[in-house]
């Protein structure tokens, strides 16, 4: 299907059926998230994809609408930085210079200059940014999911406290923003007969 047709078939699935996404499908959609654009390329978050059942049944007290993560075939989890030292655009760079084949000191330009760009952020200002790179991916991957015909409900109504002490976060330096669950609907969830609903174009966009 076109990426219209996916898009408009997507919605946000309420329950899921018992089919199991397959490794190849889930490849490819997380590489989509791999694959977002990120500012200054620092990519300020990680991905953690639930897909063991005994993961996801100690993580449903953690959600206020446990529907989505008992039924779903992988959960991932959007985790993004509340802090970025000088160690971490560090090793960004090792990696750019490995990647590229390029000297590390041809890169002491643009590591001084993100380096004086985060340093004249507080860690608020660090945690506000990084989590709008993380909604770029959140985007990513539902959009690649709805081109692989696989199902998403995205999820913020979760127990924060709770669902990072089981996946084992720490909340000095990160702190999950999103999650995604992902699968197959199922044919019980009577959302999906519904007709999408959407601004009309005159009230939406404004052409100047």
């Amino acid at each position: 299907m076109n990426y219209l047709e996916a898009l408009s078939r997507r919605y946000s699935v309420k329950k899921f059926n018992a089919e199991i996404i397959p490794q190849e499908t889930l490849h490819n959609i997380l590489e989509s998230g791999k694959l977002s654009a990120s500012s200054l390329g620092l990519q300020p978050y990680k991905i953690t994809v639930v897909e063991s059942e005994e993961m996801k049944q100690k993580l449903i007290p953690a959600f206020y609408n446990p529907s989505q993560i008992s039924t779903c075939s992988h959960l991932i989890v959007i985790i993004s930085k509340k802090t970025i030292g000088e160690s971490y655009v560090q090793g960004y760079f090792n990696h750019i210079s490995e990647v590229r084949d390029v000297p590390l000191e041809n890169l002491n330009l643009f590591k001084n200059s993100i380096n004086q760009h985060i340093n004249q952020k507080n860690n608020d200002e660090i945690f506000n940014w990084a989590e709008k790179q993380s909604y770029i991916v959140l985007a990513n991957l539902m959009y690649a999911a709805a081109i692989e015909n696989i199902d998403t409900c995205p999820m913020e109504g979760y127990r924060q406290d709770l669902i990072e002490e089981i996946l084992n976060i720490d909340p000095e330096t990160e702190k999950v923003t999103v999650t995604l669950a992902l699968g197959y609907r199922s044919e019980e969830d009577h959302f999906q007969h519904m007709k999408k609903v959407r601004k009309p174009n005159e009230k939406l966009f404004k052409f100047i």
